[in-house]
């Protein structure tokens, strides 16, 4: 189902990563990408989706490569704790973030850098699993957007639906067989024009987090033919946890 070659040299670390991830994909899922073509070929751009399951980032790297593009994603930085893991993460471009801290302003930095120089920076705007009780995409953070009003790249919105079949969010265990069907449909740019011409506001970033998350959420519905409800779920209204497995049990609380 490659649509289009890659057109850049992949290194050393994407040639592992493909030799290793890509043959245990096409044995354990089947792939249903649709209007694939409406990724750009060629220049930097942002890719949004929703987030379903910890194995979905690599999902969304295969509609990528099968469209001749290699990912560039905001990782959390937990990952990079690991020596071994951040040196390959580091040389496959791979970009740390801290969520949550005010760190956070150096992957900014770096996907603003990433974008002007060409490259597809893959961003979750949610900031993690969605804590929807049906699993609809909740509300989202500005990253993406201020990464997009600061560069004026496009935002490519995805919706993606089937990999949690794969590996249920916060599973410890993937259900391998039988193969689970991965759809994943890209939408057209998020038009964002007007609000480039705008001064750099909360209102403005607020405004454009809002037009992606629409564009991710009217995606989502096509793919499973029913209508999210009308208000998104917030993790801060809900008291959920905004890190972490919302369903772990602290069991110290307990003995208290």
């Amino acid at each position: 189902m490659t649509v289009r070659k890659l057109q850049q040299p992949r290194g050393w670390a994407f040639d592992i990563a493909v030799a290793l991830i890509k043959p245990a994909l096409l044995a354990t899922t089947r792939r249903n990408w649709i209007d694939g073509e409406k990724i750009p070929a060629e220049g930097g751009f942002i890719l949004v989706l929703n987030h379903v399951s910890h194995v979905d980032p690599l999902t969304a790297a295969h509609l990528l490569y099968d469209h001749g593009r290699l990912p560039r994603y905001l990782a959390k930085s937990g990952l990079f704790k690991n020596k071994a893991l951040a040196y390959f993460l580091d040389a496959a471009g791979q970009i740390p973030v801290e969520r949550l801290s005010k760190n956070a302003v150096g992957a900014y930095d770096a996907a603003v850098r990433a974008v002007q120089a060409g490259q597809c920076v893959v961003v979750y705007p949610e900031g993690t699993i969605t804590r929807d009780p049906d699993m609809w995409p909740m509300t989202g953070k500005t990253g993406a957007a201020r990464i997009a009003l600061a560069t004026g790249c496009p935002v490519i919105p995805v919706g993606q639906w089937g990999a949690q079949q794969l590996l249920a969010p916060y599973a410890k265990k993937p259900d391998l067989y039988p193969r689970k069907l991965v759809t994943m449909k890209v939408g057209d740019p998020v038009d964002l024009d007007d609000l480039l011409a705008l001064p750099p506001a909360t209102a403005v970033t607020q405004q454009a987090t809002d037009r992606i998350m629409a564009a991710i959420t009217a995606l989502v519905e096509d793919i499973r033919g029913a209508k999210a409800p009308a208000e998104r779920f917030d993790v801060r209204k809900a008291g959920v946890p905004e890190t972490g497995n919302p369903y772990k049990v602290d069991r110290k609380k307990e003995r208290r």
